[in-house]
């Protein structure tokens, strides 16, 4: 390895050295603190690249600046997380396949690229720790997708998602936890069980990406990856308090992604970015999306060639936002209206056009999401369980119950919902051109306590599956939404609202995004990631 001075990296002051084995580093880095001050040196030096306030976690872009002057060692930073994880796995339960000496052979492999080369050619990502659902391909980790019909599953390459991650710099720790087969808005399994909300750990952190939700709220993790095709980025973030981008279908590639959205379900499932910032989100975002069929790695025939855009600060505050705090069926908690309409006048105030808007055919594209992720989703199932019906989990079975109790789908039957969600797209389409931008809720109610079906709102009983009902239209569209945290509930729980555009529109729905989240200022970490 190359030479350089201990004044290369922030820790090298206590006793940090890149020249000794990784194994020997952590006993000379406690060997050095023989005093008051080197103990205090180590904490505060530690805390710098975790913390950035009382109970804020830096963002990954901080910690990306950070490694970037080299005032923490990527090999630190990933040490710090793979603490945290060996800390707070154990109560959240969001982590299934976490290998440590990986992780760590890459930050390596990252410190000797700084030690190299130009700072200014560091890729965006380098040595920010990232997890990865386990639905999605990471080499040589689980992909399991919370089954037992998938037990033991080794991925044998990286998505190509996940690779352009690594091409971008990032530090893959591992994969987190997930509902059988995804089809659940919290996160259990007969696998790992239940993942736990960082914010009360007697509810849930969503589902389906339930556990990428937990492990980034609390630290675990700096960003990483979900999967939605019917809330399941947007519900887990808004319960755990993060922000997360569901796109539009193709923007970013779905390869490597178990179930595979294919047929019906490549018309509402997306794989996008979930962290604790849009900024973070943005980066992810432009590290993974894109086509590209030129690198069997990299690329994904099915991705959309759309390339990703700046867009100028006066043609984001010339659009026309709309509002709506309830859709007129399935009611919400005050707390989720007032975060509504905080969000809508904040933006109002810094210069946005703002007004109450709710577009007709919502109802229509709900119904219509079931006949692909209820219907469709569970005759895509049916080849993959049969005759391992015995071994589902409770949520899958209740799934397939709901699936079961209606006709499969004909081929009269699947035409008709095709041509219904294009009619009701092309409707709410023509309704937009005056609202190109949504701001609504993502669910009626914030994180539930675990195994709830029915809550009541505003004295009507709200049910399992329309309490999501905000999210399902948006899958059903094809339209990209932002989950942006905005208030918190009566018990303290956070509640996110949703930013919605049109198809393709991912950085104007960004930009609003980033925005309001400027306009609402920093949010606070759960405590237990303190």
């Amino acid at each position: 390895m190359t030479a350089y001075s201990h004044a290369d990296f922030g820790l090298a002051r206590i006793g940090w050295t890149s020249e000794l084995p990784h194994d020997r580093r952590l006993r000379v880095t406690r060997r050095a603190l023989t005093t008051g001050a080197d103990i205090l040196n180590f904490v505060a030096t530690f805390s710098l690249f975790m913390t950035s306030g009382p109970h804020l976690l830096l963002s990954a872009r901080e910690i990306a600046a950070q490694i970037r002057c080299k005032a923490v060692s990527p090999v630190e930073v990933a040490r710090v997380h793979l603490d945290r994880i060996e800390r707070l796995n154990p109560n959240l339960n969001a982590f299934v396949d976490c290998r440590p000496e990986a992780v760590l052979a890459q930050a390596r492999d990252a410190e000797k690229a700084i030690l190299r080369g130009n700072k200014d050619e560091l890729a965006p990502l380098h040595g920010v720790p990232l997890s990865i659902k386990s639905s999605i391909d990471v080499a040589a980790h689980l992909c399991e997708a919370g089954s037992r019909v998938r037990a033991g599953h080794i991925a044998a390459e990286d998505a190509p998602l996940v690779a352009r991650l690594r091409a971008a710099g990032a530090v893959i720790l591992g994969v987190t936890n997930a509902p059988e087969l995804l089809m659940a808005w919290e996160t259990d399994n007969l696998l790992y069980g239940r993942t736990n909300n960082p914010w009360d750990l007697t509810r849930t952190a969503g589902g389906s990406s339930g556990g990428e939700a937990a492990a980034i709220a609390a630290g675990l993790s700096a960003g990483g990856v979900g999967s939605d095709g019917g809330g399941s980025i947007r519900e887990p973030a808004h319960f755990c308090g993060i922000c997360g981008l569901k796109p539009t279908p193709g923007r970013i590639p779905s390869m490597g992604h178990f179930p595979k959205a294919g047929g019906p379900f490549a018309l509402i499932g997306v794989v996008g970015p979930m962290a604790r910032t849009v900024g973070d989100l943005r980066t992810l975002f432009e590290a993974m999306a894109g086509w590209d069929d030129g690198d069997p790695s990299y690329g994904d025939p099915c991705a959309a060639p759309v390339a990703v855009r700046e867009i100028h600060d006066a043609a984001v505050r010339a659009i026309n936002i709309g509002f709506f705090a309830d859709d007129g069926r399935t009611p919400v908690t005050n707390e989720t209206r007032s975060a509504v309409n905080r969000a809508a006048s904040l933006l109002l105030s810094c210069g946005f056009r703002v007004e109450p808007f709710r577009p007709e055919g919502l109802e229509r594209a709900r119904q219509l999401w079931w006949e692909f992720f209820g219907t469709a989703g569970g005759m895509i199932l049916g080849p993959i369980l049969r005759g391992r019906e015995s071994e589902l989990s409770p949520l899958l079975r209740e799934f397939r119950g709901w699936t079961d109790a209606e006709p499969a789908h004909s081929g009269e039957s699947l035409l008709a919902a095709w041509l219904g969600r294009d009619e009701v797209r092309e409707e709410i389409l023509r309704q937009m051109r005056k609202y190109p931008v949504l701001i609504c809720p993502v669910a009626a109610i914030p994180a539930f306590r675990h195994g709830e079906r029915h809550w009541q709102v505003e004295g009507k009983t709200v049910n399992y599956l329309d309490a999501w009902s905000y999210c399902e239209w948006f899958n059903l569209l094809g339209f990209p939404a932002v989950v942006v945290p905005m208030g918190y509930s009566d018990e303290g729980l956070p509640i996110g609202v949703q930013i919605v555009g049109r198809p393709w529109q991912e950085e104007v729905v960004l930009a609003v995004a980033a925005k309001l989240e400027e306009q609402r200022g920093p949010c606070a970490a759960p405590q237990l990631a303190g």
